[in-house]
């Protein structure tokens, strides 16, 4: 993977190999930071490079610095317009990943979240798939469980808890599999490792409510108002059994990362007929074209880089 030229870091943008923190940073020890990701898609046709739905990722990624208790003198508007330099500082004009990270500067030995002292640092990467077979991947059902909001907040993205992620991750992974779904604690459907799913059923497009330890997801939130604006469906929001995988008509995960990836198989049994459905293939279409700024109706989602 290629390392940035530059980053966001203590106030300003800086050669990359100047953003550093020392061995003894609180979040560097103790997980005590949140991150969001965002991408960037370009559009070949218009030259231009759009950041997609930046203001709402930069609100959520807010409000996890708040469940940190993380004091900071940012607005969405400001991140995003950091963002925005960035990326032409970067020189960047491909799809691209950008990372927000809030971290506590301070260098102590201590678990906690008060009096500490939070900053923000921002990078931005060239970009392209997540999972590499997202046309069709093969995934398991997790030996590990979801963790519990009363555990970890669920609907934040902190840095300490993708531990869980990692472990769900890996066992997938070397055990020969794309991806794996994990279960909540109840032993229902709750989230990949890092994207919210949906199941189709009979047509109507099904995905477990933020109840079930999901991260309340921005691609998940723009799938949803697609399948209702431009295709009709109905879409519900509730609990999903695990065995109602195994006779769904179509499956698929959503994430900023993994934009629509179709799922066909799950453990070792076909889902529908073992391709990608037609509902995912129109949905990933639409979303692709929408990201790239081709989508009139949802230009206030859009914000271009380069200026005309």
């Amino acid at each position: 993977m290629t390392l940035p030229k530059y980053a966001y870091f203590e106030g300003k943008i800086v050669p990359y190999s100047e953003a550093k923190v020392g061995v003894m940073n609180h979040t560097l020890n103790y997980g005590t930071g949140a991150f969001a990701g965002v991408r960037a898609y370009w559009n070949s046709d218009r030259e231009q490079l759009y950041v997609f739905r930046p203001i709402d990722h930069f609100k959520r990624f807010l409000q996890s610095g708040r469940l940190l208790q993380a004091k900071l003198d940012y607005t969405p508007e400001d991140l995003r317009d950091i963002t925005l330099e960035l990326i032409r500082t970067e020189g960047l004009h491909e799809d691209c990943y950008i990372r927000p990270l809030i971290y506590n500067a301070d260098e102590i030995i201590g678990v906690k979240l008060h009096d500490l002292h939070a900053k923000i640092t921002i990078f931005t990467i060239p970009f392209t798939r997540y999972i590499e077979h997202d046309e069709g991947a093969h995934v398991t059902i997790s030996s590990w469980r979801r963790i519990d909001d009363n555990a970890i907040p669920a609907r934040g993205k902190i840095t300490g808890a993708y531990i869980n992620s990692a472990y769900v991750k890996t066992t997938a992974v070397l055990s020969g599999f794309d991806e794996a779904l994990v279960l909540s604690n109840d032993g229902h459907i709750s989230e990949g490792s890092a994207m919210n799913v949906f199941m189709v059923r009979d047509g109507i497009l099904i995905t477990p409510p933020p109840t079930e330890n999901i991260l309340e997801g921005i691609t998940r939130r723009t799938i949803m108002a697609l399948a209702r604006e431009e295709f009709g469906l109905e879409v519900i929001e509730r609990r999903i059994d695990r065995t109602e995988l195994y006779i769904c008509d179509e499956f698929f995960m959503t994430g900023t990362a993994a934009a629509v990836t179709a799922v066909t198989r799950v453990d070792h049994q076909d889902i529908g007929d073992g391709a990608m459905g037609p509902i995912t293939k129109r949905l990933r279409d639409l979303y692709d074209d929408l990201v790239r700024g081709k989508l009139e109706a949802y230009k206030d989602w859009n914000e271009p880089v380069y200026v005309a």
